[in-house]
């Protein structure tokens, strides 16, 4: 099922709004990987960063086509856990945007996720995961923040499956080194829910066979 080819800098993508480079890539059944989510180590820590990459950045969170339906059906369970400058955003904007073609989660002013909540240590979580949290829901949130620092783009033929790097998450690369523990199996959870279980068991022994 998987075919590893090397190739330096396979091709160039723009991700919200960032330039991002895809090297050494392998195939694995109708995907193209990124070999830094099985080199590069991650895990994030929101003692160190509060969460910013729900609060910076320009663009909202990437939504697929059949997720909007679902922010649609949730969002009145949703609702009660949002902070009034999110519910205000999304009754002006939207329960989501298109940016350049692209669906994407409202923004307040341009810069939090209208969906972005706020604990007792001042770190941004997600509304909508809170929702899950407590039974309310059934649906965790977005597969791109589930996802995270992983980032899939989708193509005619192929999906490629890339390391997002950003500079805000520094502290989560030096505590996934600290605990090694690379960034596939970080986001093992969300890779399973997107791909399936049987991709996720070919690219373990991808990743097996890598450190060989």
């Amino acid at each position: 099922m998987a075919n590893v080819t090397n190739h330096n800098c396979y091709f160039i993508t723009n991700v919200c709004k960032k330039i991002v480079y895809f090297c050494r890539m392998f195939q694995l059944g109708k995907t193209i990987v990124s070999e830094d989510i099985i080199e590069k180590d991650f895990v994030c820590n929101l003692a160190a960063c509060k969460g910013k990459c729900c609060i910076d950045g320009e663009a909202g969170a990437p939504l697929e086509d059949e997720e909007l339906q679902i922010l649609m059906d949730i969002y009145p369970k949703v609702k009660p856990f949002l902070r009034a400058e999110g519910i205000a955003a999304i009754e002006n904007q939207g329960l989501f945007i298109t940016n350049e073609g692209e669906y994407e989660t409202t923004l307040i002013d341009e810069k939090d996720c209208a969906y972005v909540i706020f604990d007792e240590k001042n770190t941004a979580k997600c509304g909508i995961e809170e929702a899950y949290n407590q039974g309310v829901i059934k649906w965790k949130k977005p597969i791109s923040c589930h996802l995270y620092p992983v980032r899939i783009m989708d193509y005619s033929e192929f999906s490629a499956v890339n390391y997002h790097k950003w500079p805000i998450c520094d502290d989560a690369c030096t505590l996934g080194n600290e605990l090694q523990i690379p960034v596939y199996k970080f986001v093992k959870e969300a890779l399973i829910r997107k791909f399936g279980e049987d991709w996720y068991t070919e690219l373990e022994k991808v990743a097996q066979n890598y450190k060989k």
